[in-house]
């Protein structure tokens, strides 16, 4: 029988590749938000997998209550958001982002709703479910890696954001001033 620690490289190796498959036109071009998201995806894998034998330990702990709440927040964002983004974003070809998922590019400006108030709502997802993986074991390498998961965001939505400059051209630029990045009225 496979013991937990090999099962876990292997669950990883797998989501890693297809990752990378997914992500495949992205990571030939570094100013695509897509290369930055693919480190989020991985890092994020990293995390799951690696506190998946803690991730029920003392279920009720403080720590563990605030790791739930993130992760709660993660799923509602990431629906929600999706869900708003399909009814009103449309869909149109980006000839100057080639590299994005056919998903991603909207044909309007989303600004009603959960995007009233944050502009990234699945990234700001992803935030979620990093630092919440990262709260079920907290230690060097989760600290580490949920640090890079961060940076990958961040610059992921930076990169999206210029691509939606040149897109949408100023509506976007206003439409920066009355939101914020990942977290309502904070940032």
């Amino acid at each position: 029988m496979i013991n937990s620690i090999v099962l876990r490289w292997i669950l990883f190796a797998v989501l890693a590749t297809i990752f990378t498959y997914i992500s495949r036109r992205p990571l030939s071009n570094p100013r695509s938000h897509g290369f930055y998201r693919y480190f989020a995806f991985v890092g994020i894998a990293a995390l799951v997998l690696y506190n998946q034998p803690v991730w029920f330990a003392d279920p009720f702990s403080t720590q563990h209550c605030l790791s739930w709440l993130l992760l709660v927040i993660s799923i509602f964002l990431v629906v929600y958001g999706s869900v708003q983004l399909l009814r009103s974003g449309g869909r149109q070809e980006r000839h100057s982002s080639p590299e994005n998922l056919s998903f991603e590019n909207t044909s309007c400006l989303v600004v009603d709703g959960l995007y009233r108030y944050i502009r990234h709502p699945m990234y700001a997802s992803l935030l979620f479910l990093g630092w919440g993986s990262f709260l079920k074991q907290i230690d060097p390498f989760t600290g580490a890696t949920v640090a890079l998961v961060t940076l990958a965001l961040f610059f992921t939505a930076k990169v999206e954001e210029i691509e939606n400059i040149n897109f949408f051209g100023s509506e976007y630029i206003e439409y920066c001033r009355t939101s914020k990045m990942f977290i309502p009225f904070i940032y």
